[in-house]
């Protein structure tokens, strides 16, 4: 009985005080529409301008630590795009090196002509595309981030690998400023090598530029020679200014670098061509000499 008379007695108390407080003044009495609506929830994104120590082409946010590009780094973040239609409707990110990704790719390629000032594969660099992670796909991420690195001066310039090096500084603008990057003369070393020479010392090849490859296998690319040479052929005669015709195969020698097989997959079909001197040596650069550079042998 004590129970219950103390329940009575707290529950009239409760009355008397409910009934003196009222509305303060200024409110409407209704609490539910004076809460701030809660923030959507945004997605995490790269941003462009970032450079990282970890070069990987899969974009994880745990693994996400950018540094200040002046910094040692392995590669810079130029651009940062977004997957659209079909693409952006998979299940789950397209992978690195299918074809799927060879439209973000292009993109990037094209961007990164802009960002270094010129082709990006007349220098020692290359270009990849680092994806959303799944779990940030998942979540809803649908961008891409374009990153450009440095190549290794020997196993990098000669197509054999696609790996980044450490490096300080951003790479914006070093084809425009034809920075130590980019090509030029060369001689080739005892292991077939093309390795960086002056132009006024004695050397036998120089870079004229791209010729771009018939979209195919790797393996079917690198079997047809002689379609790649006179591919290249017609590359030096345009560096050179000299003839397109049936002399030119007796003006110019020929020498080609495939991209590496990761570029390839990734969607480059960006061949670099040397001009060969058939083993007399120059001095000068070939670039526009005429046919006064490169006479009929």
């Amino acid at each position: 009985m004590r129970r219950q008379g103390r329940a009575a007695a707290t529950a009239a108390l409760i009355m008397v005080a409910l009934t003196g407080c009222g509305t303060p003044a200024g409110t409407d009495g209704d609490l539910s529409d004076d809460w701030r609506p809660i923030p959507a929830a945004q997605q995490f994104s790269p941003q462009a301008g970032e450079c990282h120590v970890i070069a990987e082409a899969t974009a994880y946010l745990t693994s996400y630590a950018p540094v200040d590009c002046a910094k040692t780094h392995l590669v810079e973040t130029f651009h940062v795009g977004t997957f659209t239609g079909d693409l952006a409707a998979r299940p789950i990110p397209p992978k690195v090196e299918s074809a799927a990704m060879r439209v973000a790719f292009a993109d990037c390629d094209a961007r990164a002509q802009k960002f270094v000032g010129g082709d990006w594969r007349n220098a020692r660099l290359s270009v990849q595309v680092a994806p959303t992670s799944p779990a940030g796909w998942t979540g809803g991420s649908r961008w891409y981030r374009c990153d450009i690195f440095e190549l290794d001066e020997v196993d990098g310039a000669n197509g054999d690998s696609d790996r980044a090096i450490q490096r300080a500084g951003t790479l914006r603008d070093t084809v425009r400023s034809r920075s130590p990057l980019t090509y030029g003369c060369m001689n080739e070393d005892e292991w077939g090598r093309l390795r960086p020479a002056g132009c006024t010392v004695a050397h036998q090849f120089e870079y004229a530029g791209i010729w771009t490859a018939p979209d195919r296998s790797y393996q079917v690319a690198g079997r047809d020679e002689q379609t790649i040479h006179a591919g290249c052929r017609m590359v030096v005669a345009r560096y050179a200014k000299v003839p397109v015709d049936g002399n030119l195969r007796y003006r110019t020698g020929t020498a080609y670098r495939l991209p590496s097989r990761e570029l390839w997959a990734r969607g480059d079909r960006g061949v670099r061509c040397y001009f060969w001197s058939s083993g007399r040596k120059l001095t000068r650069s070939i670039a526009g000499g005429g046919p006064k550079v490169l006479p009929i042998n």
